[in-house]
């Protein structure tokens, strides 16, 4: 979706026609509304022209299965993006699927009111809402909007773009049926084998953290494949991967397609720090395994998200990662 944004913004440039396209994308849109059960106690808005937005995506088959409901889905990428007020750059921070947090009862609940469990499982308890109250419980950092997007998406973006160049790190063959091999080196995906190649994980030693990784360093790919000229001189091709990124996600009913664009019309690919939730590692909790949060550094990371200041903090902790980066 960054990509997409990205990209858009350059048609918007064309004239009222790019406006009325835009427009007609940003009514093609999938709206749900994951704050309106969240009633008290959520974080203050602490700087203006700051945003920080909720990715989600789940393991689902299904292009219909509900995103703001309780579902047998689970969000298998979970990512906040942190936009600084000057909209320069962007930090997409990976939260572990398996982090071991407190989930809320409900979305109305307070914080602390539920079970602890993965994180992962907030979305299959309570759809975006739960997830959405999760992740601000957790990090106590205000959520403005949401984009998930599911598999199904996934592939048909990827697609749309002519697929996209990622680096292999180690020859391995996919646990996932057409069991397809993986040689070392830079190899071309389409989006069926993209899709593969992320949800690999049980072939890295450091499991999870790869497959995160590798999330991380398609959305770079996708994005500058996006906003390449091979894309953007091409309509045909411009127009198929903007109507991929509008059919695939759902966003909460305040985002608006054309507002995003300007606000993002300098991002690219070389603009996004990625990074991940800081993290002790794996542990086994109650007989199943589990990351276990780095409380002391992740509450710093992200008071400075909340304050703006990552640009500092990145600066402060080279190595901001215990893992995956």
């Amino acid at each position: 979706m960054v990509a997409g944004i990205a990209v858009l913004v350059l048609a918007l440039l064309g004239g009222a026609g790019a406006w009325m396209y835009t427009r007609s994308l940003n009514n093609d849109l999938a709206r749900t509304d994951p704050f309106a059960e969240i009633t008290g106690g959520r974080p203050a808005k602490a700087v203006n022209g700051a945003l920080n937005i909720l990715l989600v995506g789940s393991d689902s088959r299904d292009p219909d299965a509900p995103v703001d409901q309780q579902s047998q889905w689970r969000a298998d990428t979970i990512i906040v993006m942190h936009i600084p007020a000057d909209h320069k750059s962007a930090y997409l921070v990976s939260i572990p699927r398996d982090l071991y947090v407190p989930i809320p009862e409900n979305a109305g609940a307070e914080c602390g009111s539920g079970q602890r469990a993965k994180i992962n499982a907030a979305f299959a308890f309570g759809g975006l809402p739960l997830a959405v109250r999760t992740v601000e419980c957790f990090t106590d950092v205000r959520i403005d909007h949401v984009m998930a997007i599911d598999f199904g998406g996934f592939k048909e973006v990827t697609d749309a773009v002519g697929g996209v160049d990622l680096k292999v790190e180690r020859s391995v063959t996919s646990i996932h049926k057409p069991y397809r091999k993986f040689t070392k080196g830079t190899m071309h995906m389409d989006g069926a084998t993209a899709l593969d190649w992320i949800r690999q994980r049980k072939q890295f030693p450091d499991g999870d953290f790869a497959r995160m990784r590798h999330q991380q360093e398609f959305l770079r790919a996708l994005m500058d494949k996006a906003a390449s000229t091979g894309t953007l001189t091409n309509p045909k091709k411009l127009n198929a991967f903007l109507q991929s990124v509008t059919d695939a996600v759902t966003v909460d009913k305040d985002f608006s397609l054309a507002d995003m664009a300007l606000q993002f019309r300098n991002l690219r690919g070389e603009n996004l720090i990625f990074l991940t939730s800081p993290n002790s590692g794996s542990d086994t909790i109650n007989g199943e395994s589990v990351v276990v949060s780095d409380r002391e550094k992740a509450l710093a990371m992200y008071k400075a998200m909340s304050a703006d200041t990552m640009a500092d903090w990145v600066a402060a902790n080279k190595d901001p990662d215990t893992k995956g980066n």
